[in-house]
This record gives C-alpha cells, sequence and structure tokens, in this order.
C-alpha cells in the first residue's frame, strides 16, 4: 500500500510554530481560550487636562492603559465584534 499524501496542506497560520499554543484568560468571564481565538481589547482612561498632561511624564502613560484578552462569546456579547462580519469588512468600516 503507498502512502498517498492529503490533497492540501495543513497551514499553521494563526501561530508561528506547531505544537502547543499558549492560553489566555478572558478579562470578562475568566475562561481559558487559546491565544489566536481570541480577541484584543484595551481598556483604560485619557487624561484630557491639558495641565495635568504636561505634569506627567510621557513614559508613564502607557500605565493608564492594559490590554485584554476576550473570548468570542464576550465579544460579541460587548459588542467588540459584530456577528458573521468577515476580517476584511470589519477592518474596512473603522
Amino acid at each position: 500500500m503507498v502512502n498517498i499524501p492529503a490533497p492540501y496542506r495543513r497551514g499553521y497560520k494563526h501561530t508561528g510554530k506547531k505544537g502547543k499554543e499558549s492560553s489566555v484568560r478572558c478579562s470578562f468571564c475568566g475562561r481559558t481560550v487559546p491565544r489566536w481565538k481570541s480577541f484584543v481589547s484595551y481598556r483604560g482612561f485619557r487624561i484630557n487636562d491639558p495641565v495635568l498632561r504636561r505634569q506627567i511624564d510621557t513614559r508613564r502613560t502607557s500605565m493608564f492603559q492594559r490590554k485584554e484578552y476576550v473570548c468570542p462569546s464576550c465579544a460579541r456579547h460587548r459588542g467588540i465584534v459584530k456577528i458573521g462580519r468577515s476580517r476584511k469588512s470589519r477592518v474596512s468600516i473603522r
């Protein structure tokens, strides 16, 4: 019996390497999700007062913003991602 290869190549496009993929915790519900499946959301606040902005060092402004990972169900529920829209159509509207 001859070993016939599959008619397609399996592409790991969402990760750079094969093997165990890293998992992250959803910031809202705490569910463990693979990193490639999660959505990234930034949460924080901006300083609008010009006097305060001059007093605070620009290197410290990144402390006011944090990166959060969101699972697909929470992203749909909170409006981070619209339901049933491809990546191309999501990017063009922004």
